[in-house]
């Protein structure tokens, strides 16, 4: 039985511990639409994504979503889900396809992050050679990043690197060098790093 081709959905932002009064905002999704969203929040789980659809509800992005619940056929849910990749450990790190970093501090999960694209640490700054980017590439190579996994909401596989003291010492010394203006109140704020995540989109 193929799934609902219209669902209607309603949204709101999501207030923690209090009751929203935030307006709420009515939308027709097609079920791919619908699948989609919870996929970048629950993974590729046939299982899990079929008790979503009949809970009716699901945070996204701050906002809560909710429709009226129903049991979805696993044939046409599954026929959905064959049109997204599935982790490859095999696939080797391409530096040169890196999008983002994600720089971590200790603590599970960790407890600060600092998100880093390549077009705005790609800038080098008056008079410098070397960019942000740049040194951050340079201690992928160093430390060698290995495969975690893929990512539904970034639609990217993720390699993650566990710098040694030596390289971390070396890349906030070159950081506080190359970092544009605008990121380095951010690299003040961040404690210090224990891990690098590498976002690679994966190729078509």
């Amino acid at each position: 039985m193929p799934l609902p081709e219209s669902i209607p959905v309603k949204y709101t932002e999501e207030e923690a511990g209090s009751i929203s009064l935030r307006p709420v905002v009515r939308q027709t999704f097609r079920s791919p639409e619908l699948v989609d969203m919870i996929v970048r929040v629950a993974g590729k789980d046939l299982h899990r994504i079929q008790q979503i659809l009949r809970s009716g509800t699901i945070v996204f992005h701050s906002y809560r979503y909710w429709w009226q619940g129903f049991d979805a056929d696993s044939t046409a849910l599954a026929e959905i889900l064959a049109r997204y990749p599935d982790p490859d450990p095999a696939l080797p790190f391409r530096p040169q396809d890196c999008t983002e970093v994600i720089l971590d501090s200790g603590g599970t999960p960790p407890r600060h992050s600092l998100r880093l694209r390549r077009e705005e640490a790609d800038n080098k700054r008056l008079f410098r050679s070397r960019s942000l980017w740049d040194a951050l590439l340079q201690l992928a190579r160093e430390n060698r990043p290995a495969y975690r996994e893929y990512s539904y909401a970034l639609r990217a596989d993720l390699y993650l690197a566990r710098p040694d003291a030596g390289s971390l010492a070396r890349f906030a010394h070159e950081a506080a060098r190359l970092a544009p203006r605008s990121l380095r109140a951010q690299f003040a704020a961040l404690p210090a790093i224990s891990q690098i995540v590498f976002v690679v989109p994966r190729a078509d």
